[in-house]
């Protein structure tokens, strides 16, 4: 099955490792560190420009990780997946 997160972007739900809410994990500093390090990696999209971000999905498709900052809260992509 396939996910829209915003912006006309689409993923798989099959290489989701993880959809997280922002506003309660970047309270740690190991978040913090681990979504810097991946944008500066470029493993970091993106799909909120006119909203703000609330939720971050990793994703591993088993060449690469991917970081997708989402606008959607994760109950609505929760609901997009079932």
């Amino acid at each position: 099955m396939y996910l829209e997160l915003g912006q006309e972007t689409v993923i798989t739900d099959k290489n989701i490792l993880g959809i997280f809410d922002l506003d309660n994990t970047t309270v740690s500093k190991a978040t913090r560190e681990y979504i810097n390090t991946a944008s500066k990696n470029g493993e970091c999209i993106t799909v909120s420009f006119e909203e703000l971000p609330k939720s971050f999905v990793v994703t591993d498709d088993g060449n690469e990780r991917k970081i997708y900052i989402s606008p959607f809260n994760t109950s609505t992509i929760f609901k997009r997946i079932k």
